[in-house]
């Protein structure tokens, strides 16, 4: 019975491999590998007894399977607002006490609106950069997303650079002037993906599958 594998990289192949041997070659997503009983040359990251492999090196690839709902995205986002939320009421209290008037009084001049419509940015831009900032890291999301077993990822299961996370997250900011329109698709999408995942072509799965 052949349970051999095979690595071709520039052009060379190596092998054979049992399946032990393989996960001490230092396999990368995009490395191709011939499997026992295929005669078809594949990237690892599409061989399924490697994800493991890969996911103890923090790489989470997203299928069909670990795509994270709605429901549970949105439990997250209403955990770091409830985590935001103390955390700016602790630091800048002052400057809320002061700014909450512009909520409360029946009758705002032009300049109040202004004020107001420069707090709601100003907030949902301190979202969007502690998001982003999570998000690149090891952490691969928020505080909210890792008490719900969430993960942000690219289409190779790697977490976000800095860039990509930025155009996903601020790309939320036009989602709250539209009240929030561009979640919706997460609801039917195949994928999961609400315009800002699909612009920056992200994920977000479940690590507990």
């Amino acid at each position: 019975m052949n349970d051999s594998y095979y690595i071709r990289e520039n052009g060379q192949q190596t092998g054979p491999f049992t399946l032990q041997e393989m996960f001490q070659q230092h396999l990368d997503v995009d490395t191709m590998i011939l499997v026992p009983g295929s005669d078809e040359w594949q990237e690892a990251s599409y061989v399924s007894e490697f994800f493991e492999y890969f996911e103890a090196q923090g790489i989470y690839f997203p299928t069909e399977g670990n795509l994270a709902s709605f429901w549970v995205r949105l439990l997250a986002y209403l955990i770091d607002s409830i985590i935001l939320g103390f955390a700016i009421a602790l630091l800048a209290s002052d400057y809320l006490e002061q700014m909450a008037t512009l909520f409360t009084s029946t009758t705002i001049t032009v300049e109040q609106k202004m004020q107001r419509l420069q707090l709601n940015l100003l907030l949902t831009a301190v979202f969007a950069l502690y998001n982003t900032l999570c998000e690149s890291t090891p952490m691969r999301g928020s505080i909210g997303k890792m008490l719900c077993k969430l993960a942000v990822v690219d289409a190779d299961g790697r977490r976000l650079s800095v860039g990509r996370a930025l155009v996903r997250n601020f790309t939320k900011i036009l989602w709250s002037f539209v009240l929030g329109i561009g979640y919706l698709p997460i609801l039917w999408s195949e994928r999961r993906q609400g315009w800002h995942d699909m612009l920056a072509k992200t994920y977000v799965i479940r690590r507990d599958v």
